[in-house]
């Protein structure tokens, strides 16, 4: 039987268990089969925030007494909203639209109390510039089958480190789960283990 206080993150991608982990939260990993479509004149923000929390909702569904944590990472262009490519050719398309500009990453996130209810939902931004990409070293990229369940087509804790030359805003974002704000989260919820201890100690 799981405790009423345990925590699930709603969501497959082990980039996120690994930067959740780092919050000593003992959490387990539930994920969520939500289509990831966008909606007729939906902005990027909204769209982001919209699959956070449809994600959580869903996984609450099947534990409404555990409290679940939903995210999604989007990346923008402009007004275009690149998500994961659909084959290596969509992938080094989207690289190459991001050659030598800049754009957003967006990583929403939503916490479902036990129960099934909206507790709290949250948003970052960051900014992202890359440096101008030759054909090639995109397509060596793309051969290595990274980018291929990304959003925007890239992993900047991987292969795609060098192509960014400038980065405004949290890195871990980027990568999928802004921490800093995250534990706030958890911690205005009473599940952040380490405000809990602090408290006892003062």
């Amino acid at each position: 039987m799981r405790s009423e206080g345990k925590l699930v993150l709603g969501s497959a991608s082990p980039r996120r268990a690994r930067l959740l982990s780092q919050l000593s939260v003992p959490f387990d990993v539930v994920p969520s089969s939500i289509a990831e479509v966008r909606a007729e004149r939906e902005g990027a923000g909204e769209f982001a925030q919209r699959l956070a929390r449809e994600k959580a909702l869903a996984v609450s569904s099947d534990l409404p007494r555990l409290w679940v944590l939903g995210a999604d990472t989007i990346v923008t262009l402009k007004k275009e909203v690149l998500g994961k490519p659909t084959d290596a050719a969509d992938a080094c398309r989207m690289l190459a639209s991001l050659s030598g500009r800049t754009h957003r990453v967006i990583t929403a996130v939503a916490l479902v109390a036990p129960g099934g209810t909206l507790h709290e939902q949250i948003s970052e931004e960051s900014t992202v510039r890359f440096r101008r990409l030759a054909s090639d070293e995109i397509q060596r990229y793309v051969a290595t089958a990274e980018p291929l369940d990304k959003a925007g087509a890239y992993a900047i804790q991987g292969g795609a480190a060098d192509f960014v030359s400038r980065l405004q805003g949290s890195y871990d974002n980027v990568v999928g789960l802004p921490l800093d704000q995250v534990r706030e989260l958890l911690r205005r919820a009473g599940l952040y283990p380490a405000a809990r201890e602090v408290r006892k100690g003062l």
